[in-house]
């Protein structure tokens, strides 16, 4: 199964995740599909702290790919921010 869930990623106490489509079997960090965003939890200033291709995302939700709980969340904040 194809799933939408964050790898992650940037130094030791400076996180970066990339949101990406992967086979559930894979591991975490390993290989992906398809990087569809990125959330950086640690953005300061003029800094994007996340970014989706709603495209990208609504096609693979289409092909019947789930999305993590984290996320989710992140998606719905991001429609919340673009409104």
């Amino acid at each position: 199964m194809v799933v939408i869930r964050l790898a992650r990623g940037g130094a030791k106490k400076r996180p970066f995740f990339n949101i990406v489509a992967a086979d559930s079997r894979n591991r975490r960090d390993g290989r992906f599909i398809e990087r569809v965003g990125f959330y950086n939890p640690v953005a300061a200033g003029a800094e994007t702290g996340l970014s989706i291709n709603a495209e990208r995302l609504a096609y693979w939700q289409q092909n019947g790919a789930q999305l993590s709980p984290t996320v989710q969340r992140l998606v719905k904040q991001a429609s919340k921010a673009s409104i």
